[in-house]
């Protein structure tokens, strides 16, 4: 069997999930750490990196750039940063991110600004993601970068054709209004905006995650936020980013399963230990209380500029949803990553469960709609779709489910929470992908008590 065709079956949980754990560190966080603290004037050191597959792409890409990173421990790396003008030219120009998309679009408001050419590719799930939300505004302030042409999509994709700036020339102003919130292209035009002569200003139509700004800010950058409204202004500015020290926080997309299977499985008892709490992060824990589940937060203060806590579920009233979710516009922005595992918990919750403004699902891994849509109708649970939304009948999903991931570790983690709750064992196919997010799934829930088998 391929390595990529690894093979989850999933059977029933017999008895309540129990224990107390934590989740790998945060992926988002994880990414701008190794990116920003290449880019300081000092010597970073980063505790808790997220330790999936799409870290590792972008750890390696900013080392194939000059920066050194070695580790200090194997949860701790250290990362010597170059400065603003210390990156060099890669050994060689094509530079792979994987699967992941944060890599390549946030290093993409990195290359831009540099004197040397580079491509930037990626594998054949991400060489299909739209990239034109970025080539776009950067070629706006003089950036030399092209992507290849999606006949279907009428988008630029992967690969990323970046030239060198020479003869001195540099970014310039940037005044951009996003149609569709994304903390991507917004982190990708703030670290391109680092090397600009003139001010970046990134409105969004609602908040999208803010974990770069806070990144910023902590360093010194010249960065202004109100709201959906980042600026970046580098007049009067010494160009020196402070090097970092911090804790990566949990991961809230990773909790965010676990928050779900012990809602799935009835008596459960899951506590998350040192979880990240922003607020742009946490909409998933207010779509659940909403349906009369959630989790108890006990907050342990800030690690890095990033709020902390622990979630316990199953404590304190948190326990067996009762009610329909209903997920739409600015909650949609702050769960986004989290849909999947909604789903799952909407698929065993009673009533009709909507779910709106879903549209950017359709240009992630895979096309997470129609992704979660077979997946329901893989466990028989009635559901309904839309361009961009679905709506949900809460139900018992039945046994003996086949359950295809398309190359997407959202859609795999769903689909095992949900087995929980099935009739009968569920088998899962292709979840290697997991790897890229949570390596440590698997082991996670072998240790709450469910019963998973792992094969290829």
């Amino acid at each position: 069997m391929p390595p990529r065709m690894r093979r989850w079956i999933v059977r029933p949980a017999t008895r309540p999930l129990r224990g107390a754990f934590r989740v790998p560190g945060d992926k988002s966080i994880s990414h701008r750490a190794l990116i920003l603290a290449s880019l300081a004037e000092g010597t970073s050191v980063l505790r808790g990196l997220s330790p999936g597959e799409d870290v590792a792409r972008t750890r390696a890409i900013m080392a194939s750039l000059g920066v050194a990173i070695g580790d200090v421990d194997e949860r701790t790396a250290q990362v010597v940063g170059t400065g603003l003008g210390g990156l060099r030219a890669p050994p060689e120009a094509t530079l792979d991110c994987g699967n992941a998309g944060t890599s390549m679009r946030l290093i993409a408001g990195v290359l831009a600004a540099q004197g040397f050419d580079t491509i930037l590719t990626g594998d054949a799930s991400l060489c299909r993601r739209p990239m034109g939300r970025i080539t776009r505004p950067l070629r706006a302030r003089g950036a030399l970068i092209e992507g290849t042409i999606d006949p279907v999509r009428r988008d630029e994709t992967a690969p990323l054709v970046i030239r060198g700036l020479t003869g001195g020339k540099r970014l310039f102003a940037s005044e951009q209004s996003l149609s569709v919130a994304s903390a991507q292209v917004k982190s990708c035009l703030l670290l391109s905006g680092l090397f600009a002569d003139g001010e970046t200003s990134v409105r969004e139509p609602t908040l999208s995650r803010d974990h770069t700004e806070r990144m910023l800010l902590a360093m010194g950058a010249p960065l202004r936020t109100m709201g959906p409204v980042s600026q970046m202004d580098p007049s009067g500015w010494d160009g020196v980013l402070a090097p970092l020290d911090i804790e990566v926080p949990g991961d809230p997309s990773a909790a965010a399963f676990w928050v779900v299977a012990a809602h799935v499985v009835e008596g459960s008892r899951v506590q998350i230990r040192g979880v990240g709490i922003n607020p742009t992060r946490t909409g998933f824990l207010e779509a659940l209380r909403d349906q009369g589940g959630g989790a108890g937060v006990v907050p342990k203060g800030e690690v890095g500029g990033e709020p902390v806590g622990d979630l316990h579920v199953g404590v304190g009233g948190t326990g067996t949803l009762r009610r329909s979710a209903h997920v739409a516009g600015e909650l949609t922005a702050r769960c986004i990553d989290e849909i999947p595992a909604l789903v799952a918990a909407a698929a065993v919750s009673p009533g009709e469960s909507r779910f709106e403004d879903l549209a950017e699902l359709r240009v992630k891994e895979s096309d997470r709609v129609a992704s979660l849509a077979a997946m329901l109708g893989a466990f028989g649970i009635e559901h309904r779709v839309s361009s961009d939304g679905m709506t949900v009948v809460g139900g018992r999903p039945r046994g003996g489910a086949v359950i295809a991931t398309h190359g997407d570790h959202r859609i795999a983690m769903a689909a095992a929470v949900l087995a929980l709750g099935a009739a009968g064992e569920t088998t899962i196919e292709d979840t290697a992908c997991v790897d890229t997010s949570d390596p440590d799934f698997v082991t996670i829930l072998r240790g709450l008590g469910g019963e998973i088998e792992v094969s290829g």
